[in-house]
């Protein structure tokens, strides 16, 4: 990483679509004022077609690294010049660091969501639900896997990209792994002691979207967690706490991702508290209701 001088910032960013609403920007940037950085993170609305000439934009530029979201966490990969360890097992990337010239791809959407999760709760030996298959979902299942969980279902709304996952978990980890098709209403296991909603639906601007879950099957004292950041009270976060669970909002996430990705970028610790405040900021001036 070559260091940024008084007139030359590092630059990162974040390539996705939709990317307006995305408020990782504001987070990052504060991180980096509380560092004392001359540093920039550039929040780019990148369509699929064009995530080719994105990256070699980046790369072009000297970028220091940048994350990729959705949909862009898988297509990535064949731009890159190779994956570290976690990112290779997910077989998703949304970080991608440059060292000594070459873009390596990091996962930190699994390790971010797992110092979230264990604010409220221990995975080991836990019966969880997973909804998703994409990018983030493969992320957390394979940490949580990795983390002790005992089983870990994968509902999805595409079957084949549930059943692919779940095999991953069987093969690679000691968790035991089942795929399901979530339909018109997909009932919660009895004995489930964590939900994960992996998928973007809730996201900003579609605040009212729902899971295609039976709420009736959510039990009071599961963990329901969301990875959407904005707005961090979705549907599904307001039914659990409706129905007694522990709820657990996608800033976590957010915020621990983001804190992995700059020491990837900079060296540097950034300050979780400082980052949480922002978007807590922005949360409540957006008129978020309670």
């Amino acid at each position: 990483m070559s260091e940024p001088s008084r007139f030359l910032s590092l630059l990162t960013g974040s390539f996705s679509t939709p990317a307006g609403e995305n408020p990782t920007v504001a987070m990052v940037e504060a991180a980096y004022r509380e560092l004392g950085l001359n540093a920039r993170y550039i929040n780019c609305d990148v369509s699929p077609c064009a995530l080719v000439d994105a990256v070699r934009g980046a790369r072009a530029m000297g970028w220091a690294g940048f994350n990729c979201s959705l949909p862009h966490k898988v297509a990535v990969i064949e731009y890159l010049d190779g994956l570290a360890e976690s990112a290779a097992l997910i077989g998703a990337v949304n970080c991608v660091v440059l060292r000594e010239g070459r873009l390596i791809g990091e996962n930190t959407d699994g390790q971010g969501f797992m110092a979230s999760l264990r604010s409220v709760a221990d995975p080991s030996g836990q019966q969880v639900v997973v909804f998703g298959a994409g990018g983030a979902a493969r992320a957390i299942a394979v940490e949580l896997a990795l983390a002790g969980a005992a089983q870990v279902t994968i509902v999805n709304r595409d079957r084949a990209r549930a059943v692919e996952l779940a095999a991953l978990l069987n093969e690679r980890t000691s968790a035991r792994a089942a795929a399901a098709t979530w339909g018109t209403g997909y009932r919660v296991p009895e004995g489930t002691g964590i939900i994960v909603n992996a998928t973007s639906i809730g996201l900003s601007p579609d605040v009212h979207a729902r899971l295609a879950l039976n709420v009736d099957s959510l039990q009071a004292g599961m963990v329901v967690a969301d990875v959407i950041p904005n707005p961090p009270r979705t549907e599904l976060i307001r039914d659990a706490v409706t129905r007694g669970c522990t709820p657990l909002d996608g800033i976590g996430m957010l915020v621990n991702q983001a804190v992995i990705g700059i020491e990837h970028w900079t060296g540097r610790k950034a300050n979780a508290s400082v980052m949480r405040a922002v978007l807590e900021e922005l949360m409540d001036k957006a008129g978020e209701p309670n």
